[in-house]
């Protein structure tokens, strides 16, 4: 969420972002938020105005009465009373208009970085890097849920009859390399100085639109009937919602979380859920990373929080790129987002396996996070990015890793948490 001032004061550079977005619906919503602006501080200079009149004339009716005027003190009373009716209803109005603008702001797109490639949707997005060299085996890839079949890794079946399309159940080695792969992820970040965390996996709506669009929300997340309570789409909302209403000490900043959590999303408007992929499904699992630092400092960890998840899925034997995310691309709240993509050799090319995202103060500014700083008081920023994220993770780990005889290679670097296996072999 911008601050109002700077759409006050800067409304064609506002029009400008909103029109690289390629949201041009949105364009009249500038004039209309400032225009009640406008109104709020008028009705607010009004109240200001009115309740020291109030307070002034209230002082004369205990002199009033000391000289024994009471008819006049009576009058003066009445007065006080009609300036407070006066009042209340100027109050009402500033709080109506209060909402209003932050409804209004609300779904105003925050300022995107000057790097961020100008494009509208994901087609336009921008290959950055390469990692590793993409390789296609001399024998078939099958498709992954065929792949876990053989292990007896996965049945879709039973999870059908007992949830729906979109859940899955895994079983054996398979659902052994899905846990070692989490254990891994924790460790590494640990490794790499972040806290480990297991946050709720449940949420309070004043948190979900504090790190969310109202888009991206009725997407994506389940609400629990009857309550104020969202399931979390990822364990950034918990996370980042951790900080609501704090003022940190500057000297606390940078605070790095690493979370585990599983997640649950409607995926309304996607592709559709497979019958048989695990590719996009309502529930799995995740670990996460956010950071939450001095704005300054942003741009620094955004590129050190991708090159993890680079780093990661190296270790593992899986080539990647990296894709920067166009105008069009980015969610409302995002300043500048890098996709990690990788390498399937089945289909021959890349696909999505995290993304990295960097919110500057909108955030924090939804949720109240801001800093005590030796300069006064500001709002932190706010990053986050996928470590991994199976089973999708699963589909890039298999087909890179699988043998011509079936068997998949286990990296060396995953082995102490399979009990040291080096293979593991399908059962039919």
């Amino acid at each position: 969420m911008l601050d109002i001032k700077f759409v006050r004061e800067n409304p064609e550079i506002v029009k400008e972002n909103i029109r690289k977005k390629f949201q041009d619906r949105k364009l009249p919503l500038v004039d209309e938020v400032i225009e009640l602006d406008a109104q709020s501080r008028k009705a607010k200079q009004d109240a200001d105005a009115l309740r020291a009149e109030r307070n002034r004339i209230s002082k004369q009716i205990g002199a009033l009465m000391a000289k024994g005027q009471k008819e006049e003190a009576e009058a003066t009373k009445q007065k006080v009373k009609a300036f407070s009716d006066e009042l209340a209803a100027l109050e009402e109005r500033e709080t109506d208009l209060q909402a209003k603008i932050k409804k209004i702001m609300m779904t105003i797109p925050n300022i995107i970085d000057p790097s961020v490639p100008i494009g509208k949707d994901d087609s336009e997005n921008v290959e950055v890097q390469r990692y590793g060299e993409p390789v296609v085996p001399d024998f078939e890839v099958p498709y992954h849920t065929d792949i876990m079949e053989r292990f007896n890794g996965i049945d879709l079946d039973s999870a059908r009859k007992v949830a729906g399309n979109g859940f899955y159940y895994l079983m054996g080695d398979i659902a052994r390399i899905h846990s070692s792969v989490i254990a891994y992820a924790r460790d590494f970040m640990i490794n790499r100085g972040f806290t480990y965390c297991v946050p709720p996996f449940m949420i309070r709506s004043e948190v979900v639109t504090g790190v969310m669009s109202f888009d991206e929300m009725d997407a994506m997340m389940y609400k629990i009937e009857g309550e104020d309570l969202y399931l979390i789409g990822t364990s950034e909302h918990s996370m980042i919602g951790k900080f609501i209403d704090t003022i940190l000490p500057e000297e606390t900043l940078p605070q790095t979380l690493t979370s585990y959590s599983p997640c649950f999303r409607k995926e309304k408007g996607a592709h559709g859920i497979e019958e048989r992929g695990v590719y996009r499904i309502h529930q799995f699992e995740k670990q996460e990373m956010i950071v939450v630092c001095k704005p300054e400092e942003s741009p620094m960890w955004f590129d050190k929080l991708w090159q993890n998840t680079v780093d990661l899925f190296r270790s593992l034997d899986i080539p990647v790129r990296t894709l920067e995310c166009c105008s069009g691309d980015l969610a409302d709240l995002k300043v500048k987002s890098i996709d990690v993509e990788a390498w399937s050799p089945r289909q021959k090319k890349y696909f999505e396996v995290g993304s990295c995202s960097n919110l500057g103060d909108a955030q924090a500014r939804r949720l109240k996070i801001r800093v005590n700083g030796a300069d006064g008081k500001y709002f932190a920023h706010t990053l986050n990015n996928t470590v991994v994220a199976p089973p999708r993770m699963l589909i890039a780990f298999l087909e890179n890793n699988l043998n011509a005889d079936g068997s998949v290679n286990i990296p060396a670097a995953l082995r102490p948490y399979m009990g040291g296996a080096e293979k593991i072999y399908p059962k039919k």
